[in-house]
């Protein structure tokens, strides 16, 4: 599948992620239908896309694009709480969120997601899951897809930040790969691409950040430092705009 045959884009999971990703898409000129639980979350999802701090609205305001293609724009939104009206989506990209427990993503729900999608979505779909550090084959597995599977990891907010991670398996056709790098270029986005590995390790960017974070951490509990003095040196020493202990929370639930 090539990127000019991509004409409807499902995404699963209305929450921040997966409303930036439909705000982009849609902007972008593909036609979207989002998937949630319930018509409440799908609202509230619409209303951020329209309302919220980086939404259309504001994009008129600023004059980053007209009232008429905001409204073009919208015109090419749907909700639904139903998987089926899925089924003939050319591409799935996955964005559901983190269980109970607190973490930031849930495998066992993702895995069981997949397989009733594999079942239900026409077989030449492609499926992405926007996961942070997951292993894709994992993910994959439990499809009759492989070939079809990849990675496609956007960073929060994801209608602002412009990286993607491209995660392929050994499976992973090259024609697969090469649509997500289009798709994410066309949605304003730059690409990398990404082996993947086994162990729920991560990609790129949370990797390293995650081993930032576990060093600053152990230079505040030997006394070292303060970690305000660590996040200071790293934005003024490096240039972060933030230092790695001001996530140490998300570091901490999200990565292993």
């Amino acid at each position: 599948m090539k990127l000019d045959d991509v004409k409807s884009i499902g995404v699963l999971g209305a929450g921040v992620m997966g409303g930036g990703i439909a705000q982009s898409a849609i902007v972008a000129g593909f036609n979207v239908i989002v998937r949630d639980l319930t018509d409440e979350i799908c609202e509230k999802a619409k209303d951020t896309i329209i309302n919220g701090r980086f939404g259309l609205k504001g994009g008129v305001e600023r004059g980053k694009q007209t009232q008429e293609e905001m409204d073009q724009a919208l015109a090419r939104l749907s909700f639904t709480t139903k998987v089926e009206d899925l089924k003939d989506c050319d591409l799935i990209i996955e964005a559901i969120g983190g269980g109970p427990d607190g973490a930031l993503e849930n495998k066992p729900l993702k895995l069981e997601v997949f397989t009733e999608l594999d079942k239900l979505v026409k077989k030449e779909a492609v499926f992405a899951s926007n996961t942070s550090f997951f292993t894709i084959a994992d993910l994959a597995a439990v499809t009759e897809r492989k070939d079809l599977f990849v990675g496609m990891h956007l960073f929060s907010p994801a209608n602002i930040m412009k990286l993607v991670e491209v995660t392929y398996t050994e499976d992973t056709s090259e024609e697969t790969i090469k649509l997500i790098e289009d798709l994410s270029v066309a949605v304003g986005k730059t690409p990398v691409r990404v082996k993947d590995v086994p162990g729920d390790t991560g990609f790129i960017a949370n990797r390293i950040f995650a081993a930032a974070s576990r060093e600053a951490m152990k230079i505040v509990e030997e006394g070292i430092a303060t970690a305000e003095d660590v996040n200071t040196a790293m934005t003024l020493g490096f240039r972060w705009p933030i230092g790695p202990l001001a996530m140490a929370v998300g570091a901490r639930s999200g990565w292993k």
